[in-house]
């Protein structure tokens, strides 16, 4: 294998191996979910039939993000099979990006086709409100550094990957027609990644409001182009947690502040994702 000396591909294939150790070489889903800030407690939805936590896992980052739980979950959602990140690595806690995206590029290579997004995001539109969900439809990935700097790794994906539509517009669907059986009213939106860990001013919020951002966080894009580099079909809903600041109403930002609004619609989250999951898995391929 040509790409076998570089260290990124030594490490991914490499956790990838002793992942599927863990689970005795049982099939993985084909849908693997991130949990974000805040989201944590949907796990407890999940029948979970095999647990791997990131600390078992050699050079895998593991999270120091408070609300992650650091982990791998394999089992059912509403009799769904399904991986779950619970809990995702930071580009602010200090790891090079190429760990940050390293969770997702594993579950790709065990398999896992379609990987849905989430996080706690700031809100942008003067539209929203905290507790809303959003769509996203898009993605502002400016202000971080890509995670396919270096040397690319052929097995995974091209050099130049497309990114005219990062988010599959099939999925989007589902997602949308999910949330009107359910009767969760979803927004639709571009969210922005930031390096963080510090929130935005109110000077930078304009600014990131006149680029077209709808809502801004500190995860989720870089995931999400490390999974298209690799084909994965990729979806992602955002939690409006709070107001960006400077924006009325918002006063004061606290990370106390967003885990709890994530965990107060958490319900509802879960129930939008469980309803989506299970009407993915009909979609033709792409």
């Amino acid at each position: 294998m040509t790409d076998g000396v570089n260290p990124v591909f030594e490490k991914v294939e490499r956790c990838a191996a002793t992942v599927r150790e863990k689970l005795n070489r049982a099939p993985v889903p084909k849908i693997a979910l991130v949990l974000g800030s805040g989201l944590g407690p949907m796990a407890d939805q999940m029948d979970a039939s095999c647990a791997v936590p990131y600390a078992e896992i050699d050079d895998f980052p593991v999270s120091t993000a408070p609300g992650h739980a650091g982990r791998y979950l394999f089992g059912t959602l509403a009799e769904t099979p399904l991986v779950m990140m619970q809990g995702r690595v930071h580009y602010y806690e200090g790891y090079p990006m190429s760990d940050v995206v390293l969770p997702v590029r594993v579950l790709a290579r065990l398999g896992v086709q379609i990987l849905v997004l989430t996080n706690a995001a700031g809100g942008l539109n003067p539209d929203f409100r905290p507790g809303d969900l959003m769509l996203i439809t898009d993605q502002i990935t400016t202000f971080v550094p890509s995670p396919l700097i270096g040397a690319n790794i052929n097995d995974y994906g091209v050099r130049f990957p497309d990114q005219t539509q990062v988010y599959d517009h099939a999925l989007q669907n589902v997602l949308f027609d999910s949330a009107k059986v359910c009767g969760v009213p979803l927004r639709r939106g571009v969210y922005m990644q930031l390096t963080g860990p510090q929130f935005e001013t109110p000077t930078e919020i304009r600014d990131y409001r006149a680029l077209g951002a709808d809502a801004v966080g500190m995860s989720t894009a870089v995931e999400a182009v490390a999974a298209r580099h690799m084909e994965l079909r990729v979806a992602g809903v955002s939690c409006i947690t709070n107001m960006g600041a400077g924006m009325p109403g918002q006063a004061h930002l606290s990370s106390e502040e967003v885990d709890e609004m994530g965990k107060r619609v958490s319900a509802q989250f879960g129930a939008l994702l469980s309803e989506a999951i299970g009407r993915m898995t009909d979609l033709p391929k792409a």
